[in-house]
């Protein structure tokens, strides 16, 4: 239905590929797997290493985006007929071969990334975890979410790409606080799936207000992780106390709670696609300042003022490309 004969078909469109991999929305990808990377690690002297992870964790998303539409093609065929696959912008070949290579690629990346860390033929640490990473992507795309556990999928997702970047430190120098991060992250995602199951029809105020409440309960978990750390913990690692046990700290949880519960709030007011989708474009990318305000509690302000300059091409491009 959707890929038209060679004389039917239009001009290859890059602004319609664009949209297809919903490219705004990479450079959310690509905060999770610095925060991971920056939090186990004492330098960033090994560019090659942290600049692979952020391919891999690049194309994966990407694969994700890509195969969403092609999964669901069907369904947006009724819900979003503009789309790059039922508007005809985008062939089904075209797009299905663009998720899958991209999903290849990514995997690719972790596989090199493991043997440049000579990690142990028994337990490629960074392969693995791509490769989780990539079968939970086409998991979620093809299965789950269409079920109730679409939401938890999509929060496996996201934890793992934080993981990602952690991969590549050895596995014993990982700590409860490096895990208390990631699920963290992961809760906040899966809570914003949840918000955002009808975003294209009219949402029920109840599912966004339990949503809410499990996205801004992931926030309050996040805040917290600096008291999850012990003596055991590498000094690099450790949170900057300087930061973490002050007001600031909780001041910038706080103002972060307020920006994102404010749109939430909208939305469950007003329960129409339009403000549930503007809802979760700017949770979406809210996730650059989450993860950067974690960083500020190890890394400290550069790092993490460095990692906020994620949103600028973001908010840049989600002028033309949509977020949802």
């Amino acid at each position: 239905m959707y890929d038209l004969p060679p004389s039917a078909r239009p001009a290859f469109s890059w602004r319609a590929l664009l949209q297809l991999l919903r490219l705004p929305n990479v450079f959310t990808a690509f905060a999770d797997v610095l925060l991971g990377y920056l939090i186990t690690h004492a330098s960033v002297d090994d560019g090659i290493t942290w600049g692979l992870l952020l391919v891999a964790s690049g194309c994966l998303y990407l694969a994700g985006m890509a195969l969403n539409d092609v999964f669901d093609r069907e369904i947006d065929a009724i819900e979003r007929p503009q789309r790059p696959i039922p508007s005809g912008r985008i062939a089904l070949r075209t797009a299905a071969r663009t998720g899958w290579g991209l999903l290849a690629a990514g995997v690719a990346c972790t596989a090199v990334v493991g043997l440049r860390e000579n990690q142990s033929a028994m337990f490629p640490g960074t392969l693995l975890i791509g490769g989780a990473l990539a079968v939970m992507v086409v998991a979620y795309d093809g299965y789950l979410k269409r079920t109730p556990l679409g939401p938890v999928g999509m929060g496996g997702c996201r934890t793992l790409n934080v993981m990602l970047g952690m991969s590549a430190a050895p596995l014993d120098a990982w700590h409860p606080m490096h895990l208390w991060i990631a699920a963290g992250l992961g809760v906040y995602v899966a809570g914003l799936t949840w918000f955002a199951r009808q975003e294209a029809t009219t949402s029920r105020r109840p599912q966004l207000a339990m949503a809410a409440l499990v996205m801004l309960g992931a926030l309050t978990a996040l805040s917290q992780y600096p008291r999850t750390t012990d003596e055991l913990l590498p000094a690099f690692m450790r949170p900057n106390y300087a930061v973490a046990e002050t007001w600031r700290w909780h001041a910038l949880w706080l103002a972060s709670g307020a920006l994102i519960g404010h749109r939430l709030l909208r939305a469950i007011l007003s329960p129409t696609p339009r403000h549930v989708q503007l809802a979760v474009k700017s949770s979406i990318l809210a996730i650059v300042v989450l993860d950067a305000i974690c960083c500020l509690g190890v890394c400290g302000p550069t790092p993490a003022l460095l990692m906020l300059l994620l949103l600028a091409p973001a908010l840049w491009l989600g002028r033309w490309i949509y977020s949802t």
